[in-house]
């Protein structure tokens, strides 16, 4: 699904975001990216959503290279990869139904299945009762459901979250984690960015880790403890 191939991100002033990276995620993994605060994981995910470029190196998604996706071709990258982020990023003057919606306008989904499919993610995340309901008026957790009802409702073939439990409680986050590993199940590769490691630890999936941009660790579930 992805290959990093000494992958490195510089930005103007000299800073070194990622540096020689280099990994493989298969079709159908979970896996989590964690390290220390600017240690590149969210450089890592924005490069996955083409919303910047490698300054050096590879990135392949699906045997297609990132470097030769261009113009028309970034939104139908986009498409098969579905984004959840820690603030939400809902859209409050609109109903959670036309949140999640919003994916499927804009790829042209006709009417009738756009419905069929939002419903189907509301339930998934169990928020279907909530559809007519504006985001101010959900719990923080609540919020962070319908933006990973919006990040699923396209079937998306990659799931990627930069720091998805940062401002949940314990059990919440635990319960937000339950539903990407659900989402796992069903055959979607699944890349979450986190510093929670209590949290990663009880989940025992693969984990690689950065250090001032460099991989430092590549561990497979069952090294995890």
């Amino acid at each position: 699904m992805i290959q990093f191939e000494q992958v490195s991100k510089h930005y103007e002033g000299g800073h070194e975001a990622l540096s020689q990276l280099s990994f493989t995620i298969p079709t159908g993994e979970m896996a989590f990216i964690t390290g220390h605060s600017g240690a590149g994981k969210s450089t890592l995910l924005k490069l996955l959503g083409v919303i910047e470029r490698p300054s050096h190196g590879t990135i392949t998604m699906d045997g297609q290279s990132l470097a030769k996706v261009r113009g028309r071709g970034i939104p139908k990258l986009r498409q098969r990869i579905g984004m959840v982020f820690q603030d939400h990023r809902l859209l409050m003057d609109r109903t959670v139904f036309a949140n999640v919606e919003l994916p499927l306008a804009i790829a042209g989904i006709a009417r009738q299945e756009r419905g069929r499919r939002v419903r189907a993610a509301l339930e998934k995340v169990g928020l279907l009762s909530y559809e007519r309901q504006l985001p101010a008026t959900l719990s923080t957790g609540e919020q962070q459901r319908v933006g990973i009802a919006r990040a699923i409702v396209g079937r998306p073939s990659l799931l990627i979250a930069d720091e998805p439990t940062g401002n949940l409680d314990p059990q919440l986050a635990v319960e937000i984690m339950g539903l990407f590993a659900e989402f796992q199940q069903v055959g979607t590769t699944v890349l979450v960015a986190s510093h929670d490691l209590p949290l990663i630890k009880r989940m025992r999936k693969r984990v690689v880790v950065l250090d001032h941009g460099r991989l430092v660790a590549d561990l497979a579930a069952e090294e995890v403890l």
